[in-house]
């Protein structure tokens, strides 16, 4: 049911922006978002959506992490360090009210893991890493490989940025850098997992749902026009 108040705390707005989305126009969103969901204008609010190819870099990124070739990167306000994001991989911006930062970090990847088990896939936490990750073998020379991570921000009790899961993207976006700062480690993803093509508009609906269940919401569709006349 379409909740009739801004600011009910049961309800989780589902706006799907589509793809090729550009990532400056995306960010300005949230901080739009962000300003009214603090403000109680509207309800807890996730953007969904597949960027334009982008590099970006958050607050913990050091300068040898940046590609060495002069491809551009987006300096951004996140947590985390540099990542890429771009067609083939579902982007998830949650911009809702915590209480819990470690908590709510949990619960993002906690979605993400459920999702993966959900096409069959067995994703896990590595201990000092950040995201989801297939596990390695190192007897066969096969590394972890990570199938989603975390970055995110919170100010005012609320959060921006959130989490991106590899669908279908080509791996090779990932070769000019360190993911996450993390050398000597594999990127995957759910179509190189399983061996067969998963599309983001698979899997956007398993993880609309699997992010409400974990964040404990109701949700219900948004359109993009309508959440911009609020």
């Amino acid at each position: 049911m379409r909740p009739i108040h801004g600011d009910d705390p049961h309800a989780l707005a589902i706006v799907r922006l589509g793809v090729d989305v550009p990532y400056e126009q995306a960010w300005a969103l949230q901080r739009w978002v962000h300003g009214k969901r603090v403000a109680g204008e509207v309800t807890d609010t996730v953007l969904f959506l597949e960027h334009a190819p982008v590099y970006t870099a958050g607050k913990r990124t050091a300068a040898h992490e940046r590609p060495a070739d002069g491809t551009p990167v987006v300096d951004v306000d996140r947590g985390g360090r540099l990542t890429w994001h771009g067609p083939g991989q579902l982007v998830a911006y949650p911009i809702v009210g915590i209480t819990d930062v470690v908590a709510y970090a949990c619960r993002l990847e906690d979605t993400m893991i459920q999702v993966c088990a959900d096409f069959g896939v067995t994703a896990r936490r590595v201990p000092g890493r950040g995201g989801v990750w297939a596990a390695g073998d190192a007897s066969l020379g096969l590394p972890d490989r990570q199938l989603g991570a975390v970055g995110i921000r919170v100010a005012r009790g609320v959060t921006m940025h959130g989490f991106a899961l590899n669908c279908a993207n080509d791996p090779r976006w990932f070769s000019r850098i360190a993911p996450c700062g993390l050398p000597g480690v594999g990127v995957s993803s759910l179509s190189a997992e399983t061996g067969r093509r998963i599309v983001v508009e698979e899997v956007m609906p398993i993880a609309e749902k699997r992010l409400a269940e974990a964040l404990g919401l109701e949700p219900y569709e948004l359109h993009e026009e309508d959440l911009l006349r609020r």
